[in-house]
């Protein structure tokens, strides 16, 4: 599994970025949950996501052109 950061306003233009990879699905559970609690919320434009190894990274508006 792997930790992605996504855009928290769920806008287009803002790309998906990776956090680190190789991460068993019970630690990167407890990890997402302090990076949301650490570095998210409400008002923050970033929230942490426990993601399958073979998701696909969102490349913004680039993607569409």
């Amino acid at each position: 599994m792997k930790i992605i950061c996504v855009d928290n306003f769920n806008r287009e233009s803002i790309t998906d970025d990776l956090v680190c990879t190789n991460v068993s699905e019970y630690y990167g559970e407890y990890i997402v949950d302090f990076l949301n609690k650490k570095f998210g919320g409400d008002n923050s434009f970033n929230f942490y996501r426990l993601v399958n190894d073979d998701y696909k990274l969102w490349k913004g508006m680039e993607e569409l052109v």
